[in-house]
């Protein structure tokens, strides 16, 4: 594959690392530049990709940028991981929450958290979507950067850039559920239909055999089990679908039933799915990049078994595009009617196949009203933040804390609202501050 592919967020470890790997392995003659407005972490990335080049002698050729207009030019495919204030800006958006009496465990898609982290990475992948149309317009356009849906829609609406989303968490979960059933990933086919970490398995097989009543066996004994996700179980057990990405992301989307954060008898992002022990986790990784890239001398003889390729598929679905191969993956992808009873142009995670026009939905039945149910709340969540984030008003930050549903009051609402904007100032230009009141 001769590809020019450029990375915008280059500083997050994990992604490239496992970027340049998966690279590397499919022995692609690729050109790859990476973009990240942190110095420190370009560098860290771009010695560390230097060393993993070197030591497969990977036909792959390097550039680094801070100013990704520099690097756009002639780009085929253009992915995006950034995270607007990094893991610093993600604490806030977890712990001022938390003096509102409100526990999240990631805090990266909907929720207060979620509110937040939208307001910070809409302007910022507006302007990115806006420079890829102006220097590289027939390149493939990935995004991973959380909050999926909003951020998707805010783009194409305000861009109108074809931007793909896509997310590991439909494949992960199509794993977990053939591991429950005892059989190998390839024998299992699945429809997988939501929104990003809210997507509802609503038809397991195994060679055309319906397994959902085996999966509602299974669910007796995992509910009894607090730590294999009981939740989504349990949701299996009422909707007759099982919901992706499992109770760490799940639970975030029913935040009525958690109040003050307690899951089955522990706290969510405390001592369940412990929001500082992922922070932690990632100022780990970060430092073990920068450690190994100037490091002297090659890199461990294991590296690369170490970590295995990032699994995220993009790689796949641009060679699956090229080659007319017609796979399927799950893609965030406006709805343009695929999904009937789900709203217009709404960004939903469905089934879509790969082939030379890009990805294209594939067409899929009405969802049972109950699954459609959960989600109608939270796609007007989306457009409110999406116009929030677009405009700078205030009002619909408020709206979108009220559509969300971890609040306790329309007084909770505006306080934690302005709090956030407050701490998020320096990343949120499009927010006139409040106005102090004189005397």
């Amino acid at each position: 594959m001769n590809e020019k592919i450029v990375l915008i967020g280059a500083g997050s470890a994990m992604f490239t690392r496992g970027l340049v790997a998966d690279l590397i392995q499919r022995g692609w003659h690729a050109e790859l530049a990476l973009v990240d407005v942190g110095e420190e972490a370009l560098s860290a990335a771009e010695d560390l990709t230097v060393k993993m080049i070197e030591a497969r002698r990977s036909p792959i050729r390097l550039s680094a940028s801070t100013d990704r207009r520099d690097v756009l030019p002639g780009a085929t495919a253009v992915i995006c991981t950034i995270g607007v204030g990094g893991r610093r800006a993600w604490e806030q958006d977890v712990f001022i929450p938390r003096k509102y009496g409100i526990y999240q465990p990631v805090g990266d898609s909907v929720m207060p958290g979620g509110t937040s982290r939208a307001l910070r990475m809409i302007p910022a992948m507006v302007a990115v979507a806006q420079d890829v149309l102006d220097l590289a317009s027939d390149a493939l356009f990935f995004n991973y950067g959380n909050p999926m849906a909003p951020v998707c829609r805010a783009v194409r609406k305000a861009t109108g850039a074809e931007m793909v989303g896509l997310c590991h968490g439909v494949f992960h979960v199509a794993r977990y559920l053939a591991d429950a059933l005892s059989v190998k990933l390839p024998r299992l086919s699945y429809t997988a239909v939501g929104m990003n970490h809210l997507t509802w398995f609503a038809e397991v097989g195994v060679q055309g055999v319906d397994m959902m009543p085996r999966l509602r066996e299974i669910a007796a004994d995992r509910i009894a089990d607090a730590d294999d996700n009981p939740f989504s179980w349990e949701l299996l057990r009422i909707f007759g679908a099982f919901p992706a990405v499992l109770d760490r992301h799940v639970t975030e989307f029913f935040p009525q039933f958690f109040a003050g954060g307690k899951y089955y008898g522990k706290t969510l992002g405390v001592d369940a799915f412990s929001f500082e022990a992922t922070i932690a986790a990632g100022d780990a990784i970060f430092e073990e990049m920068k450690e190994i890239a100037r490091a002297p001398g090659p890199l461990p003889e294991d590296y690369f078994e170490r970590i295995g390729g990032e699994h995220e598929q993009v790689l796949e679905i641009i060679e699956s595009i090229r080659q007319d191969a017609g796979r399927v993956y799950s893609a965030n992808l406006p709805n343009l009617g695929q999904v009937p009873n789900l709203p217009p142009e709404v960004v939903i995670e469905s089934p879509a196949v790969a082939d030379r026009t890009g990805l294209r939905p594939i067409d899929q039945p009405p969802l049972a009203s109950g699954l459609a149910g959960t989600l109608a709340t939270r796609l007007a969540w989306v457009e409110t933040v999406a116009e929030a984030a677009l405009d700078g008003d205030r009002d619909k930050v408020v709206q979108a804390m009220v559509l969300d549903g971890a609040v306790d009051s329309l007084v909770t609402a505006r306080a934690l609202a302005e709090e956030l904007l407050t701490a998020h100032r320096d990343h949120l230009p499009r927010f006139t501050p409040v106005a102090e009141p004189s005397g």
